[in-house]
């Protein structure tokens, strides 16, 4: 399948860059809809009167129909035969879809299907089987993918189904002690060739899931995929995320031996400068592609 390649797609220059960036630095950690109304996207403001206009929906961090944990419950629960309508309800008014997910699916969840129970991960006191996350998180971009051809599908105008692939944590040891999440410089890529197992599982399921809607939805020609591939760039940059900055003045105290860290979330400015930019370049094609 063809992925988008950073090294090889060279920017466009065109006046409205700063305003797309800018939107999409707020936008890209969550699942986001972008609906641009204006095709096709003028290369300047004075060639055309038209605007563009950019809105988003979140949901639950999962596109399928779930219910976060609360005080009562510790887990999550997803039904993986339906996507969350809060989001959902708008496909009729969409021209591009990008969704960037994925760490959500490693908390503890029950999963259903209908009616029945499939399993659940990492459920202690629960009388269910412990089925992992990885099959479920493909089949919650199954349901998508399908949702999505199923209701645009038979449609004459074209949706873009953008999916960023999983970015990796870099905790080193336990998330809440001092020096979890102290690197403050990128990994050589010769110090880190492979990835690690969890982090390559989820970026193929992705990769995979996409894959099999490209063809379907190249069969129907109305609805495109395509997945952005940040997996490994995410893997080289320890030193992108907050750490013990994810509250400010962490160290006022002095160093406790309990230190909240974040190294799952990024800095901006930061390695989603560089996701922004190749997501950017994939939205100049498929815009080109329109005129």
């Amino acid at each position: 399948m063809d992925t988008i390649n950073p090294l090889k797609d060279q920017p466009h220059s065109i006046p409205l860059r700063k305003l797309l960036l800018w939107a999409l630095y707020a936008l890209l950690p969550i699942v986001t809809f972008y609906h641009l109304i204006a095709f096709p996207f003028p290369h300047s403001l004075s060639q055309s009167k038209q605007s563009l206009v950019i809105t988003t929906s979140s949901s639950t961090p999962s596109k399928v129909k779930g219910v976060e944990k609360s005080d009562k419950t510790y887990y999550n629960t997803l039904y993986l035969d339906s996507v969350d309508e809060k989001w959902a309800k708008d496909l009729g008014q969409m021209d591009l879809v990008v969704f960037s997910i994925g760490h959500w699916y490693l908390l503890s969840a029950v999963y259903f299907y209908g009616d029945k129970v499939l399993g659940c991960h990492s459920c202690p006191g629960l009388n269910y089987t412990e089925v992992g996350f990885y099959d479920v998180y493909g089949k919650a971009f199954e349901t998508t993918f399908k949702t999505i051809l199923d209701r645009r599908g038979g449609g004459k105008d074209k949706l873009d189904v953008i999916v960023t692939t999983f970015s990796p944590a870099h905790f080193e040891g336990e998330w809440d002690k001092y020096g979890a999440c102290s690197k403050t410089k990128p990994y050589d890529a010769k110090e880190k060739e492979k990835l690690e197992w969890m982090d390559a599982e989820m970026r193929e399921t992705s990769i995979k899931q996409v894959s099999i809607a490209k063809k379907e939805g190249h069969e129907k020609n109305v609805v495109r995929f395509e997945a952005v591939d940040v997996t490994k760039l995410a893997y080289l940059r320890p030193d992108g995320h907050p750490g013990p900055y994810m509250h400010p003045f962490p160290f006022a105290n002095g160093i406790q031996e309990r230190v909240q860290n974040d190294c799952v979330h990024w800095c901006l400015p930061g390695p989603i400068d560089t996701w922004n930019e190749i997501l950017m370049q994939v939205m100049i094609k498929k815009m080109d592609k329109l005129r």
